[in-house]
C-alpha cells in the first residue's frame, strides 16, 4: 500500500533514500560545532551531552537518507534545535528537535525514544509528528486534522509549537528546492497559519522572517518590483532618515533621558499589505522608515514620547499607547506617528529593555529571559489563549469547523472596550457585543438579547470601536439566534453558538424522532412499549448506531423513514398487511424551532389546515394544506406525516396581509391604528405603487391564531380609504 504524506509535510521534509551503497550522512562539524557552542552558554555538561546523544540517535536514524535540496538530513533535526537553542529551549526540548521527523521517517518507534531519552520527549515528538494521511479522505482532511492535532498539543505543551515554527522557518529557507505550484501552497499555509500562531505567541521576528519568506514564494514577481523600489528609495530617503536620527539623538540627552536609538526599515511583506489593504502606490507609503528608542523604564517612555512631540508634530489619531492596554500577546510600547523634515512621516516605537526582550522572543521568553518580571503576565494570557483552544475543540465536532474558529482567533486584537466594571477586554477588529458577550463568558453570550453601548440601547449587530463601554442583557430563557453567525467575529463566538444550535437540533430531532416513531408503531398495532430490549439491540447491531437517541434524531431530520424502522423493530416486512389501530395525528406547538419547521412559502397559522412532510436532512416542515410549494413536491421522496395544532397554542406567528388603499395623507397612521386596536403588532411593513391613485401596503403582522388574523382584516375593512385586503402569503408575492 502506498503511503501518503499530508499537506503539512513539506516536500523539503520528506527523505530521499539513496539506493546502492549506503554511506553514512556527511559530518557536519561547523554546524555542529555551532550548535554546541550555543548550548554550552546555558546547558550543565550532563544536559549537553544528553543532546548530543540525541544528534548522534538521530544521525543514525536518518542514515542514507538524504533532502531534496541534496544536504543530509540530519541538517534539517540540527537547524530546527540550533533555533531552538537560540530561545534557550530545555534539554527535553532539544532532545525532541533533534528526533523531531524519526517516528515518522524511520523504523524507531516512540517507545524507544521513550526508552532512550524519556517519555516527555517521547510525548513531544509525537505531537510534533505528522498524522498518516490513510486515516483520511481527502487531502483538506488530513490537512486541517494535522493542524487540530498540533494545536491541541500545544494546548498541553507550548513547547510543541515552538519546535513546530522552528521546523517550519528551516522548511521556509530551504523550500527553492520545491517545484512552484508546492512553493506557492507551502507559503499560503504559512501566511495563513504558522505566522498568526508566532505573532500570538509574541514571536515577532519569527512572524516578520516567515511572512517575508512566503510572500517571496507565494508573489516571487510583487516581492522583485517592490524590493528594487525600496532599495531605490533607500538610496532617495537616506539623508532625511540620518537627520531625523541625529535630531532624535540629540534632543534626549537635552531632555535628561539615556535611551539606544535605532533606525529599522519596513519588511517588504508589512508595505506590501499596506498597499494592498489601502489600495495604495509605493510613492503614496512613505512611512517605510521607523525607529525605536529603548529606555530603562516607564516614566522614561513617557518623557521620551513628550520630546519627539516637541521634536516634531505628531499626526492626530496615530497615537497608540500598548503599555497601558498590552497586545493579547503582551506586547507592549507607545507607537508614535510624526511629521519629519520635508513632511515625511516617521513612525516610532518606545518600549523598556524589558519590554523589548517580550516583543522579541514573546513566550520563549520564559526559556531566554527567566529574570524579566512580566512573565508571570506572559503566561497567564499564553495559558488562557491555549486553553481558548481546548473550549473550541469541545465545542467543534468537526476537524473543518474547529480550524475555521482557530483562524478566526488568530488574526490581531485590534478593538479594545469595557465592561461596566471598568475592566478591558481585546476583541479582533469589526467584533459586535455579541462577540464580547461570549469573551466574558459562555452562558452570557448564550442568554444574550440586547446590548447597550456607551449607556446607548444599540443592536447586537453593532461593531464596537476602541473604549467603547458595553452592558450586555440578558433573559433567562433566551438562545442564540442563528442569524449571529453572519456578524460574529471571534472563534468562540462562532463556535458556541453552532454547538448550541447543533445540541438543541439534535434533542428536538430525537423527541420529534421518538413521537414519529411511536406514531409507525401505533399503525402496526403496537405501543413503543411493546418492543423489547433484544429488539433494540439486534437494530442497533444491524446498523451500526450506538444508541437509541440517534435513532430518533435520524427519524426526526428524515435521514430514517419511521415506518421502516418500526417493521425492523416488530420484525415485520414491507409486503406485510396490517390495520390501523387509533393513529394519532402529531402535534404542532409552534415552538419547536429546529426539528420543525413552519414553511415560510404558506406561513401556517394556527386555525389552518396543515400536512407535515419529511424530507433527509430537513426535519419536519409544515405546510398549509392548499400550499403551491406542496403540490410541486407531490411524488417526491418524502414522507407525509398527518399533523393538527395542538390545542391552546399560547405563543404569537408571523402572518403577512397585503392592503390596497387610496394615496391620501395618513392612511398609514389609520392602518397602523386599525391594526393595534385588534391587539397586534407590526413586524414589517412596506410599500408599492399601484397606480396613481392607490398604493399597496404589505404587513407582517404578530397573530396568534386564523381568527385573530380575521379579527385584524375586519378591523381595517372599516377604515373608508381601504380598497382592498387580503392576506398574502411570500409565494403570492412572489
Amino acid at each position: 500500500m502506498a503511503s501518503f504524506v499530508p499537506s503539512s509535510i513539506l516536500p523539503t521534509d520528506e527523505p530521499a533514500v539513496i539506493p546502492g551503497d549506503m554511506h553514512p550522512p556527511v559530518d557536519l562539524p561547523e554546524d555542529l560545532s555551532r550548535f554546541r557552542d550555543k548550548l554550552s552558554t546555558y546547558l550543565k555538561e550532563e544536559d549537553l551531552e544528553r543532546v548530543c546523544a540525541a544528534y548522534q540517535f538521530s544521525a543514525d536514524a536518518h542514515f542514507g537518507q538524504f533532502r531534496i535540496s541534496g544536504e543530509p538530513y540530519v541538517s534539517h533535526p540540527l537547524a530546527v534545535a540550533e533555533t531552538l537553542a537560540g530561545w534557550h529551549l530545555d534539554t527535553q526540548a532539544l532532545c525532541a528537535a533533534l528526533l523531531h521527523d524519526v517516528v515518522e521517517d524511520t523504523a524507531i518507534s516512540k517507545a524507544d525514544i521513550a526508552e532512550r531519552f524519556g517519555k516527555v520527549t517521547a510525548e513531544l515528538v509525537d505531537s510534533v509528528s505528522k498524522l498518516d494521511r490513510l486515516e483520511h479522505q481527502s487531502y483538506e482532511e488530513a490537512q486541517a486534522e494535522n493542524y487540530r492535532k498540533m494545536l491541541l498539543a500545544m494546548a498541553r505543551d507550548v513547547r510543541v509549537i515552538l519546535i513546530k515554527l522552528a521546523d517550519r522557518l528551516h522548511n521556509m529557507r530551504t523550500l527553492d528546492a520545491v517545484r512552484p505550484d508546492k512553493r506557492r501552497r507551502i507559503a499560503r499555509e504559512t501566511l495563513e497559519i504558522y505566522a498568526p500562531i508566532a505573532n500570538r505567541l509574541g514571536l515577532n521576528p519569527l512572524c516578520r522572517d516567515l511572512q517575508e519568506m512566503a510572500f517571496r514564494h507565494m508573489h516571487p514577481l510583487r516581492y522583485q518590483v517592490l524590493s528594487k523600489a525600496v532599495k531605490a528609495a533607500r538610496g532617495n530617503r537616506r539623508e532625511v532618515v540620518g537627520k531625523i536620527l541625529q535630531a532624535i539623538e540629540q534632543r534626549l540627552p537635552e531632555c535628561g533621558i539615556e535611551a539606544q536609538v535605532q533606525g529599522r526599515e519596513k519588511h517588504l511583506y508589512s508595505i506590501y499589505r499596506k498597499m494592498r489593504d489601502k489600495h495604495l502606490s509605493f510613492s503614496q507609503v512613505l512611512d517605510i522608515y521607523g525607529f525605536r528608542i529603548i529606555v530603562k523604564d516607564v516614566p522614561n517612555c513617557y518623557l521620551v514620547l513628550g520630546a519627539l512631540h516637541g521634536l516634531y508634530q505628531p499626526i492626530p489619531g496615530k497615537f497608540k499607547d500598548y503599555i497601558a492596554i498590552p497586545k493579547a500577546n503582551d506586547y507592549q510600547s507607545l507607537h508614535t506617528t510624526l511629521i519629519g523634515p520635508y513632511g515625511t512621516p516617521v513612525e516610532a516605537q518606545i518600549r523598556t529593555t524589558e519590554m523589548h526582550h517580550v516583543a522579541q522572543a514573546g513566550v520563549a521568553s520564559h526559556w531566554l529571559y527567566k529574570d524579566t518580571q512580566s512573565l508571570p503576565e506572559l503566561q497567564r494570557k499564553t495559558h488562557k489563549w491555549l486553553k481558548s483552544l481546548l473550549d473550541l475543540q469541545s465545542a467543534s465536532n468537526e476537524t473543518a469547523e474547529f480550524l475555521e474558529h482557530v483562524k478566526l482567533d488568530l488574526y490581531p486584537s485590534d478593538v479594545y472596550v469595557f465592561t461596566p466594571r471598568g475592566k478591558i477586554l481585546s476583541l479582533p477588529r469589526g467584533a459586535t457585543p455579541v462577540d464580547f458577550a461570549y469573551a466574558v463568558h459562555s452562558d452570557i453570550g448564550n442568554r444574550c438579547v440586547a446590548c447597550q453601548i456607551n449607556f446607548e440601547p444599540m443592536p447586537l449587530r453593532t461593531e464596537l470601536r476602541n473604549g467603547d463601554r458595553v452592558e450586555i442583557v440578558t433573559a433567562a430563557h433566551a438562545s442564540p439566534n442563528p442569524a449571529w453567525l453572519s456578524y460574529v467575529r471571534t472563534g468562540k463566538a462562532r463556535a458556541q453558538i453552532r454547538h448550541f444550535l447543533k445540541t438543541r437540533q439534535n434533542e428536538e430531532s430525537s423527541a420529534l424522532g421518538e413521537r414519529l416513531l411511536s406514531r409507525a408503531l401505533a399503525e402496526l398495532g403496537f405501543s413503543p412499549g411493546m418492543v423489547d430490549d433484544s429488539a433494540w439491540e439486534r437494530f442497533l447491531n444491524d446498523t451500526g448506531v450506538r444508541s437509541r437517541p440517534e435513532i430518533y434524531s435520524d427519524i426526526g431530520i428524515g435521514l430514517r423513514l419511521a415506518s421502516v424502522v418500526a417493521r425492523r423493530l416488530m420484525a415485520r416486512d414491507d409486503t406485510l398487511q396490517h390495520a390501523v389501530h387509533n393513529v394519532a395525528s402529531v402535534l404542532i406547538r409552534g415552538t419547536e424551532g429546529v426539528a420543525v419547521k413552519l414553511a415560510p412559502c404558506c406561513q401556517p397559522i394556527p386555525g389552518d389546515p396543515i400536512v407535515g412532510m419529511i424530507r433527509k436532512g430537513q426535519g419536519l416542515v409544515v405546510h398549509t394544506h392548499d400550499c403551491q410549494t406542496l403540490a410541486k413536491l407531490v411524488g417526491s421522496k418524502a414522507e407525509w406525516v398527518d399533523v393538527e395544532w395542538e390545542p391552546g397554542i399560547n405563543r404569537l406567528f408571523d402572518a403577512g396581509i397585503r392592503v390596497v388603499a387610496q394615496n391620501v395623507r395618513g392612511v398609514l397612521a389609520k392602518l397602523a391604528a386599525g391594526i393595534a386596536e385588534a391587539e397586534s403588532n407590526i413586524i414589517n411593513v412596506s410599500m408599492e405603487e399601484d397606480d396613481g391613485a392607490t398604493t399597496a401596503i404589505y404587513f407582517t403582522l404578530n397573530v396568534s391564531d386564523r381568527q385573530h388574523l380575521a379579527r385584524i382584516l375586519r378591523s381595517l375593512r372599516r377604515i373608508p380609504d381601504v380598497v382592498r385586503i387580503a392576506r398574502v402569503r411570500e409565494t403570492t408575492r412572489n
